[in-house]
């Protein structure tokens, strides 16, 4: 389904009604410094290029990306892709791959394939497909792999994290077989509605512009669900496809599948806003952690009023690497 879909329809009946879901490179070397972590404010983030990135790496914000990769299988109806790549893809390479659920299922589903995730946190599991490793690698380095070598490339969440994304898209162009694909899945950071019910000055109208702005102040932008398609497009793929989805914050979509998103999309947000906001907070706007806390109280009160219809945009964009392109 290419584009953004028409205003979702409220379900009357949930308004009022007692539903509760109540879900109250350096590849070669791992030296201590990658292996080990730093802790602040409670939570814990990457040693390794410390400060590179805003989000923590613990089994708190682990839970919220395998929420996020379930999100992801019910939007696409199960599917882990939509772009159009080979029927036996022989290498694929996983930006970013977080906990590694992407990619392990991925492995699963294509045995023949070698797959690999990078991440700067060593945190996936140690017993995965035989055809899948990960590596810890900073994406907006110089890539190490082989030239023209990836059939297909990976990327999910990187809002926040890439300065530079010409020359991350540079770097994927370079690395890719001619007719390979790049896809990237993104989600915005500002809760929207179609029907007023975010209101101007609301803490969800508040939560959006202030993430906005610290994305600039941290110079990585968190636009990049409105982004991603301009800049496959500018980095030469072609034949690039952008779908785009509301997806529903709570349970209060007519639509049975938008509903059981929404349910769903309630828990990421309820299990991921401390660490999407608290680094950012209090190193950029220098909040105390009181003051986060406070902040996080407003946004919790507000996930759980069903009389405020809030979703958020999410963008999955794939191109293709032209046939005959030089790139070595």
């Amino acid at each position: 389904m290419a584009g953004i879909q028409a205003q979702i329809d409220v379900d009357i009946d949930e308004v009022g009604s007692a539903y509760n879901d109540d879900s109250e490179s350096d590849t070669t070397s791992l030296n201590s410094a990658i292996l080990e972590h730093r802790f602040q404010n409670g939570r814990r983030y990457n040693a390794y290029k410390e400060g590179s990135y805003w989000g923590p790496n613990d089994d708190a914000q682990a839970e919220q990306l395998d929420i996020f990769h379930h999100i992801c299988l019910l939007a696409l109806d199960k599917k882990l892709f939509l772009a159009p790549i080979a029927k036996n893809p022989q290498r694929v390479l996983d930006v970013g791959t977080g906990t590694g659920i992407w990619a392990i299922d991925f492995a699963d589903e294509f045995p023949s394939a070698e797959v690999i995730g990078t991440d700067l946190s060593p945190i996936q599991p140690s017993f995965v497909p035989p055809n899948l490793r990960f590596e810890v690698d900073d994406c907006t380095e110089p890539w190490v792999f082989r030239k023209e070598s990836f059939d297909f490339v990976h990327v999910r969440s990187l809002y926040g994290c890439i300065a530079d994304w010409p020359a991350f898209y540079e770097q994927a162009m370079l690395h890719m077989k001619p007719g390979g694909y790049i896809e990237q899945v993104e989600m915005s950071v500002v809760p929207k509605s179609d029907d007023g019910t975010v209101i101007e000055g609301s803490i969800f109208d508040q939560w959006g512009k202030i993430s906005i702005d610290l994305g600039e102040a941290f110079g990585k932008s968190l636009r990049t669900v409105d982004e991603s398609k301009d800049g496959i497009k500018a980095a030469g793929f072609v034949n690039v496809v952008e779908h785009r989805w509301k997806l529903p914050i709570g349970g209060w979509s007519k639509n049975d599948k938008l509903k059981h998103i929404g349910l769903f999309n309630r828990l990421h947000w309820e299990q991921g806003i401390e660490g999407w906001c608290l680094y950012l907070l209090t190193n950029y706007r220098n909040w105390s952690i009181e003051e986060v806390q406070v902040y996080l109280a407003k946004m919790r009160q507000a996930l759980k009023d069903k009389k405020i219809h809030a979703y958020q945009e999410v963008s999955l964009v794939y191109g293709q690497k032209p046939f005959g392109s030089n790139t070595s």
